[in-house]
């Protein structure tokens, strides 16, 4: 039996990467929202789609009026901060400015569904070529988690304790079926960014979207179901769970319209 000689000359192998350190070059530090939300993820592929595709330097973003309000400080894009819910308008004025490049909206249920369904509406039956990010959390969570037109049934909110009822508050606004009936718009899907494969997908559907725009086939819509723990008042740890109980069985998954037809 011979004794073990440790190579000592042999150099130590490098520590271990932090799945932190391996974030875009678009994203300039940390975020400083809340723990368990969703958003800084779908802000990450995002960002990362925008890197694959080689669009960064055409790439102009309009945001909306939320907790994501603070990415500008973070993103290395071009990106402006326009009125509560009128970010597809702006989009749009920037587009026919400038329809070389390649234009975005990222804005809440909030924003785009509470304040500015006209504007995404309309700016869909005009094919207007832009690409519009929804981040759905059905609460406005920038002003204290209050109930959204996309609040599901049941959902507690800061102006719904007991749970949204529909006799009193109405019925969630499924607004990216109503985009995809129209026929101006050129790509719609859902994703959500709850889970290692739905990551994936979305960031799938945000390729297409913008893919969709490169090609000139009017307004693409990519719907984000986002987790908000705060806004739902549950742990951090839970979001994604709840999510999956009660908000995906209002907002299936997948692609609703693609290349002008339904997907």
């Amino acid at each position: 039996m011979t004794d073990l000689v440790l190579d000592t000359s042999a150099p130590p192998p490098p520590p271990a990467a932090k799945v932190a350190d391996a974030h875009p070059d678009l994203i300039l530090g940390a975020h400083s929202l809340c723990p368990g939300c969703g958003e800084p993820v779908a802000l990450r592929i995002l960002l990362e789609t925008l890197q694959d595709l080689g669009i960064v330097d055409r790439s102009i973003g309009v945001v909306g009026h939320g907790c994501y309000g603070s990415f500008v400080r973070i993103m290395d894009v071009d990106v402006l901060q326009c009125l509560h819910g009128r970010a597809p308008s702006c989009a749009t004025g920037i587009k026919r400015v400038r329809p070389d490049a390649v234009v975005f909206t990222l804005q809440g249920d909030g924003d785009m569904v509470n304040e500015g369904l006209q504007e995404v509406l309309h700016s869909a039956a005009r094919a207007e070529n832009i690409t519009c990010i929804l981040l759905n959390n059905g609460v406005f969570g920038d002003t204290g988690g209050q109930a959204t037109t996309t609040t599901v049934i049941g959902q507690r909110t800061k102006t719904s304790l007991d749970g949204r009822d529909p006799d009193l508050h109405g019925y969630p606004i499924p607004v990216a079926e109503l985009v995809a009936s129209l026929q101006g718009s050129g790509y719609v899907a859902r994703g959500a960014v709850s889970s290692a494969g739905q990551i994936q997908a979305t960031k799938k559907m945000i390729r297409r979207a913008f893919e969709s725009q490169l090609a000139g086939q009017g307004l693409s819509l990519v719907e984000i179901v986002t987790m908000c723990p705060t806004g739902w008042f549950v742990p951090a740890a839970e979001g994604a769970n709840y999510q999956h109980e009660s908000m995906e069985p209002v907002y299936p998954m997948g692609e609703l319209k693609s290349a002008g037809g339904p997907a």
